[in-house]
């Protein structure tokens, strides 16, 4: 099982959204350090309401770049969307993670009804990113 289904079906096995608020803060918990020099303008995701940070990083491999992600938040519940979003996108193709719609697996989990419209907006503002890392990664002349 992927981390991401893990992810859906733990929160599918939750009842209330206190408790699915509380998972989705301790998912952000489980990020791994951001290092303190990627705090950066460039690193910054624009859009959102709380501070985010994303990093990728381009692995070349024989079917074309793979890309891994790293990023925070100062706040929880917004380190929360990132986990998710790094265990749907890293570690993918490029090709892949350009076209991933992220809805449905918000959907599946409930995230998106009950998300506020800015945090919905950062959201967005974050999948566009990734999108963005992948295409210029695949747009990179091969080593």
């Amino acid at each position: 099982m992927s981390k991401i289904d893990s992810i859906i079906e733990d929160f599918e096995l939750l009842d209330n959204w206190d408790d699915r608020y509380r998972y989705l803060i301790e998912l952000g918990r489980t990020l791994p350090a951001f290092p303190e020099q990627e705090r950066t303008e460039r690193t910054k995701v624009q859009g959102c309401a709380s501070q985010v940070w994303l990093v990728s990083r381009t692995t070349p491999t024989p079917d074309g770049p793979h890309l891994g992600f790293l990023g925070d938040s100062d706040a929880h519940i917004v380190r929360g969307l990132i986990a998710i979003l790094l265990a749907l996108y890293s570690d993918k193709p490029a090709s892949e993670i350009a076209v991933i719609d992220p809805a449905t697996v918000f959907g599946r989990i409930g995230l998106k009804d009950h998300l506020t419209p800015q945090r919905s907006n950062g959201l967005r503002s974050m999948v566009e990113r990734i999108r963005a890392d992948a295409v210029r990664a695949l747009a990179a002349p091969a080593n």
